[in-house]
């Protein structure tokens, strides 16, 4: 690694989290008056509260990331550009449904077509056995549900925070060690950065909610990283690490989606049915279950960093049970008796 680049990376996240707390402060009194999130089905607060925090986390993630991608040691403005158009695409489309909700079916085609896009100029081959076709419709496929399930999951204080802040952070060490190219390895500092610098805002009980315009486009560019890390690895492990950092929200929004469709109901409209939600149905405090998910996201961050860092067959498929385990006790623990009368309840 040039000797210039560790200090590049790290420099990136206090700059992207500078950015973004400030951007917050002079944004505040404009998302009081204009962007107030009413409690709804879906909703874990009970008064009104101001959402469009990821405005910020975006333009800190976006303006940073721009700026320091000059350096001759990171490379790759090309890859850099289509990511941060389609990034901002993403936040557009965000920003006009928080104000207005818009239409399942256009909102999913906009986000087909931000994804699709940004899949289209991705580099490598992840699965070289399959047809570049058929590889490509997978990643859409990917790409499209990892956008809507962090948007799912973005439901209670702080669950943003402690899932990417544990991958993200995880993701520059990665890189830091080589094992991530410098462009996905600079983007992931900033994203670090940029939500370290919304949290103090979102700490229960928040003051500021993320809003679709943060969380859409912060799946988007997850996802991107999460494909860089398994096509830098692609034969050490890579692929099992990029599923292992994100496991507690695939497992969380995949098997909830699921159970709703085998139900029939409506898959599309808001509800409190995920696994963390039940859980302070259940009892549990907004404190307690973001601290759960955020210690198993860092246990699922070392199993991924054994699958990189020892390369083999029993280890890969060692951390990938472990992984499981880590995350089928935690959903138990979430969803311990319930009590069917008071499923639909906000929490205290």
């Amino acid at each position: 690694m040039p000797s210039a680049l560790p200090t590049i990376l790290l420099l990136a996240v206090p700059l992207a989290a500078a950015l973004s707390a400030g951007l917050i402060l002079r944004l505040f009194p404009l998302l009081q008056r204009y962007a107030l999130a009413r409690p709804n089905a879906r909703s874990s607060h009970r008064v009104p509260t101001p959402q469009g925090g990821g405005i910020a986390v975006v333009t800190g993630l976006v303006t940073i990331s721009g700026l320091l991608i000059a350096a001759p040691e990171i490379g790759g403005r090309p890859d850099w550009i289509w990511l941060a158009g389609c990034t901002l695409a993403l936040a557009v489309l965000g920003a006009v449904d928080d104000v207005r909700p818009l239409p399942a079916g256009l909102r999913l085609v906009a986000q087909a077509v931000a994804v699709g896009l940004l899949v289209w100029h991705l580099d490598g081959r992840l699965l070289p056995g399959l047809p570049l076709g058929l590889e490509r419709g997978l990643a859409l496929v990917a790409g499209l549900w990892f956008v809507n399930l962090t948007n799912f999951m973005d439901g209670l204080d702080w669950m943003i925070v402690a899932e990417i802040v544990p991958v993200s952070g995880a993701l520059l060490l990665f890189g830091l060690a080589g094992l991530l190219p410098p462009l996905p390895t600079l983007v992931a500092a900033c994203l670090l950065g940029a939500v370290l610098g919304f949290a103090p805002f979102n700490r229960p009980v928040a003051r500021l909610f993320l809003g679709d315009v943060g969380a859409l486009p912060i799946g988007l560019v997850t996802a991107w990283l999460l494909w860089h890390l398994a096509l830098a690895n692609s034969s050490a492990g890579g692929l099992a690490a990029a599923l292992l950092l994100p496991l507690t929200y695939l497992a969380d929004a995949s098997l909830t989606l699921a159970a709703r469709a085998r139900r029939r109901e409506r898959i599309w409209e808001a509800h409190r049915g995920h696994f963390y939600q039940r859980a302070t149905v259940n009892g549990l405090t907004v404190p307690g279950v973001v601290g759960r998910v955020f210690a198993v996201n860092l246990a699922l961050a070392a199993l991924a960093a054994a699958t990189l860092f020892w390369p083999s067959w029993p280890v890969t498929l060692a951390a990938l049970a472990a992984g499981l385990a880590l995350v089928a006790a935690l959903l138990r623990r979430f969803a311990r008796a319930p009590a069917p009368a008071s499923e639909g309840a906000a929490h205290p």
